[in-house]
């Protein structure tokens, strides 16, 4: 097995994957100000509680959108593992035909993920991933990443609309008893997941329009769990999307 790292705004997402299945999946926040021996710890108690030793791992790799933290990172699992970790960026095989303006712009994250989706589903392919931002990524029937789209992400919106409206209180991101809510609370908890699922059935309606076929819908990151079961198009829910395209860029590079 391999450790999987995905470095994000608010959430590093931690994993030990290998061919067969993924063995854990953990979330860590990100802090900017930990040093490398406090990630070390962290990622050995993870290690720990799940009962998996160094010995257990051949390898690992990373990829970040956070760049200040992702030598950091790399070292201190460095420390933990004693092996090199990789970090998907410049001089890494991904085999991704990229089609933007600027391919180096792609976050690594995005890569990993689109390595994945086109190993495992249909294409034409779309792929959502809920964290900070949502990003959704388009892959056509030809392997090609050709686009997509960023928007705010769901606790963003919803952070946004607290911190602006001053009769708003912060709410947690609970399903709404109904779809009409019949006072505050229940309101905003339908405006924000009712919403964005309608915000995703939207995005895929209009993606299908223009490239003229129908597409396969994948929803990865922390918060997707929470809108997908209110789309009304069919959405698969992979959890471990990231985690699975790290090994694949792993094994394309370990030689």
């Amino acid at each position: 097995m391999i450790l999987a790292i995905d470095i994000g705004n608010t959430n590093i997402v931690i994993g030990c994957v290998d061919e067969k299945k993924t063995y854990f999946i953990e979330r860590l926040a990100t802090v900017k100000t930990k040093t490398e021996l406090e990630y070390a710890i962290d990622i050995k108690v993870v290690l720990e509680l799940y009962g998996i030793s160094r010995e257990d791992i051949k390898g690992g790799i990373i990829c970040s959108v956070v760049p200040q933290i992702t030598s950091i990172v790399r070292l201190a699992a460095e420390k933990v593992l004693r092996r090199q970790i990789l970090v998907v960026g410049p001089g890494i095989k991904t085999g991704l035909n990229i089609l933007m303006d600027n391919p180096a712009q792609l976050g690594s994250d995005l890569v990993a993920g689109a390595v994945a989706g086109i190993n495992e589903y249909p294409l034409p392919l779309i792929i959502l991933d809920m964290g900070t931002a949502t990003t959704i990524c388009v892959i056509d029937e030809k392997k090609n990443y050709i686009g997509g789209m960023i928007l705010p992400g769901v606790m963003v919106s919803l952070n946004s609309l607290t911190a602006h409206a001053a009769q708003l209180q912060g709410i947690s991101l609970e399903p709404p008893r109904q779809m009409i809510g019949k006072n505050t609370i229940d309101c905003m908890k339908s405006g924000i997941i009712n919403g964005n699922a309608a915000v995703v059935d939207g995005m895929i309606d209009r993606i299908e329009e223009e490239i003229g076929k129908k597409a396969t819908a994948v929803a990865t990151g922390g918060l997707a769990k929470a809108i997908v079961p209110y789309c009304r198009r069919k959405v698969i829910l992979d959890d471990n999307l990231l985690l699975k395209g790290l090994l694949i860029i792993y094994n394309k590079n370990k030689g």
